[in-house]
């Protein structure tokens, strides 16, 4: 079973933002929406583009490089030119830090 990677401290993210970490190798956004944690891959499957630094419009995620949107709570794809969703990650609360894993592989 893959580790636990601490992100940072719950009150450290402000709504609606991101930080990005490395999780076994793959860069992942962890957004806050609503006061609750969401992670995704931090690579758009249209291009490869690191999506995290584009516009979030509610709990879509706006690709920078060509517009293609992704739900930021489930990685589906909402706008082409991306088809294909992205990886989605578990993400848990403890003792007020955020963690996530890649627990693709378990």
């Amino acid at each position: 079973m893959s580790d636990w990677i601490d992100v940072a401290a719950v009150d450290a993210v402000a709504e609606g933002e991101s930080v990005i970490v490395d999780v076994d190798g793959a860069d992942v956004a962890v957004f806050k929406i609503g006061g609750k944690f969401y992670a995704i891959e931090d690579v758009c499957s249209h291009d490869g583009a690191e999506i995290a630094s584009g516009e979030l419009v509610g709990d879509e995620i706006v690709c920078p490089r060509h517009g293609a949107r992704f739900c930021v709570k489930t990685g589906e794809v909402k706008c082409a030119p991306a088809y294909e969703d992205i990886e989605t990650f578990p993400v848990q609360i403890v003792d007020g830090r955020v963690q996530v894993r890649d627990d693709r592989w378990d």
